[in-house]
């Protein structure tokens, strides 16, 4: 059992595959990390990688099947990456001892990709606020409200904080199964979040469920997930899903294109 205090200037180590990790310091919005790593080890910066590096990158994330290797390190780096973001924003607006809690799933994230041999991990954490530049009117209208539908408890979780910070009012759901009661009893969330592979009622049959049913026409529907809407068979569109994001998914990316989705219907910040 790993017992951490957390401190600035103490290490993490990852003896399986050479890596330590080292917060150096957390000031203002940015965070410090120092990494030390064998040679062969690659450490990249995601704004930095040449194009070859991300297309190495994503052909080791792609995926096929629910029970394959790659789609347990795709779901791995997903939620990793999730809580660097959370972290950040935590950090930002001196939240300790909800930090604390995401720096240890930030380990645990870590942890678990060593048990898989996977060597790559990076995190950008530049702050890209800008001022609102939508108009006062925009500004005073009511949160979006989201449904996040996840199996992960760790995913949920971190996607669930981080889209709050954000300006979202969100609840989760366990599957499908869970999100259609959900709907059935609740007032109508302003966009479904959903995740493909699920147990009893997994995405694909959420959607065609949830177009199926008038009561809710016009609600915006996401997927987040590793597989292509191909391979699963799902419909892009009103038929479908509004929009589809892979994982490991960019948070920041995702608040945004969100944001953009649901203007004028309701109040989001733009940045993640």
């Amino acid at each position: 059992m790993l017992v951490l205090s957390r401190r600035i200037g103490e290490k993490l180590l990852f003896p399986t595959i050479g890596v330590t990790l080292e917060v150096l310091n957390a000031k203002g919005n940015t965070v410090r990390l120092g990494i030390q790593a064998p040679e062969h080890v690659r450490i990249l910066r995601g704004e930095l990688a040449e194009e070859e590096d991300m297309a190495y990158i994503s052909s080791m994330l792609t995926g096929k099947t629910r029970g394959d290797k790659a789609h347990l390190i795709r779901n791995q780096l997903h939620a990793a990456t999730i809580a660097i973001h959370l972290l950040r924003k935590q950090l930002e607006r001196g939240m300790v001892e909800e930090a604390d809690r995401t720096f240890q799933k930030i380990v645990e994230q870590f942890q678990a990709l060593e048990q898989e041999a996977v060597a790559e991990c990076s995190a950008r954490l530049a702050d890209r606020r800008a001022p609102d530049p939508r108009p006062a009117e925009q500004q005073n209208q009511r949160s979006c409200r989201a449904l996040l539908v996840e199996d992960d408890r760790n995913e949920c979780e971190l996607l669930a904080g981080l889209l709050r910070m954000s300006g979202f009012q969100v609840d989760t759901s366990g599957d499908g199964a869970d999100a259609l009661d959900y709907l059935s009893t609740h007032e109508r969330p302003d966009v479904l979040l959903l995740d493909m592979f699920m147990p009893r009622c997994d995405g694909p049959k959420t959607v065609e469920a949830v177009r199926g049913n008038p009561q809710y026409a016009g609600m915006k529907v996401i997927a987040i997930s590793g597989t292509s809407p191909e391979l699963l068979g799902v419909a892009t569109g009103p038929k479908g899903v509004d929009r589809w994001f892979p994982k490991p998914l960019d948070p920041e990316t995702l608040v945004r294109e969100l944001s953009h989705e649901m203007e004028g219907k309701c109040r989001c910040r733009t940045s993640a």
